[in-house]
């Protein structure tokens, strides 16, 4: 991630990061919760602008505090509709 956005970082680059859910399971990857001290500390310093969306959880809106927060309600549907679940998501965004 760092080395994707270190290359392609100006003021005219939107970067749009959608990192799996914290404190999920079902992903198949490891993604430790540094991924996500990492991503806020990028998205504070970098010259491009950021989005990321990530789900509703007290430590995610610690660690993105001093972003932009945009409080989404969404419907899941995974497996189909007849396993619909309403859900709050959030946006964070720079600049």
């Amino acid at each position: 991630m760092q080395d994707c956005i270190a290359r392609y970082d100006s003021p005219e680059t939107v970067f749009y990061l959608d990192p799996p859910y914290w404190g999920t399971t079902g992903y198949g990857e490891a993604f430790s919760f540094d991924n996500y001290v990492r991503m806020a500390e990028l998205a504070q310093t970098s010259k491009g602008k950021f989005v990321i969306s990530i789900n509703d959880h007290p430590e995610i809106r610690e660690v993105f505090e001093g972003l932009t927060c945009h409080n989404v309600s969404i419907t899941y549907t995974v497996g189909g509709s007849h396993n619909a679940a309403k859900r709050d998501e959030l946006i964070f965004t720079s600049k």
